[in-house]
């Protein structure tokens, strides 16, 4: 007996040594409240919380009203650190009544729609997200900062990459980027949440100072990258250590797998994509990262997609098809 009750101690200790207080809370200004059923997060940590029902169950994390503030809902799990997360607030207890994630905030990526966090820390507290507003980038009054670093040229060090800047009293241990290995890319972001103003930040291929990265001139402000705030901020995906993205700025069409056409590349007027499967979805972005078109379930072999009224330059086309395969395809707008 002694040696069962040790054993399930040592296993609990262990559990507790991996989990990580985290507290979600949403803002639900200007929303008509759902009193009746309450207010619910769902996402793909509840069965690590240790909740019935499994992961993005919409009913089975109730929320709490804050007595500070009873336009926000809250509640504290706990749940393994070093992981990424994705979850949405629902506003009463049925999926339907999920919010909808405006596109800076969400994944991204595969075409979710979800929210994220990368829980990066067993530090005794816990981490507040924030109060995000329903359907919202960022908590009231606050504005979403997302910068991207593509480390493709680097060897990432064990400590992570990392965000220092000015908003943060450039300390470069605690903003943790988190690459989502999308296609094999070695593109870090993270996500902040700020006032409208300037900002200056820079890179760290670690978490000293010594491993900041060394902005090149031309697009250095006191040696650092510097940003104007004036609304919900993508920031644009560049190399580290470099003022552009990584990746070539010419096509190949060897690029295109054989069961993916996409003509005339460079376009000018109307973007043909064919494929040997049903296309269940396509996205186009910027160099940025940003969606600046996006088509879902169209179901056909086939999709002709004007683009006369997009600026010229380079950008990545995702072809989603209908058996789960994904292609990413460089094109150049002209």
């Amino acid at each position: 007996m002694r040696y069962i009750a040790g054993l399930f101690l040592l296993l609990a200790s262990v559990q507790w040594a991996q989990a990580k207080k985290v507290k979600f809370s949403v803002n639900l200004t200007g929303q008509v409240v759902n009193v009746a059923t309450g207010i619910h997060v769902m996402g793909d940590f509840q069965t690590a919380a240790g909740y019935s029902g499994g992961d993005w169950a919409c009913n089975t994390i109730l929320m709490a009203k804050e007595p500070a503030d009873t336009n926000i809902w809250s509640v504290v799990v706990d749940i393994p650190a070093f992981q990424k997360y994705e979850y949405k607030f629902v506003n009463g207890d049925q999926c339907y009544e999920v919010e909808i994630v405006p596109l800076e905030a969400q994944v991204g990526y595969n075409f979710v729609d979800n929210r994220w966090i990368y829980i990066d820390s067993l530090a005794n507290d816990t981490t507040d997200i924030g109060a995000m507003m329903f359907s919202g980038n960022a908590p009231k009054d606050k504005y979403l900062i997302r910068p991207l670093v593509d480390m493709v040229n680097q060897t990432v060090s064990p400590n992570g990459v990392h965000l220092a800047a000015s908003f943060q009293s450039w300390n470069p241990t605690t903003q943790r980027m988190y690459s989502f290995a999308n296609g094999g890319s070695k593109v870090y972001e993270t996500q902040c949440y700020v006032d409208l103003m300037n900002y200056e930040y820079k890179f760290y291929n670690g978490n000293t100072t010594t491993d900041a990265e060394i902005v090149p001139g031309s697009c250095a402000t006191n040696s650092n990258r510097a940003i104007t705030m004036s609304k919900d901020t993508v920031l644009p995906n560049v190399c580290f250590s470099d003022c552009q993205a990584c990746f070539a700025t010419t096509v190949s069409n060897t690029d295109a797998p054989l069961n993916l056409k996409v003509f005339p590349n460079p376009s000018s007027d109307i973007l043909h994509i064919q494929t040997q499967q049903p296309i269940s979805g396509i996205r186009l972005n910027d160099l940025s990262g940003r969606v600046i078109l996006q088509q879902n379930q169209s179901l056909s072999s086939s999709l002709n997609i004007p683009v006369q009224q997009y600026p010229h330059g380079m950008y990545t086309l995702e072809v989603l098809l209908s058996n789960g395969d994904k292609y990413i395809q460089k094109i150049i707008l002209q």
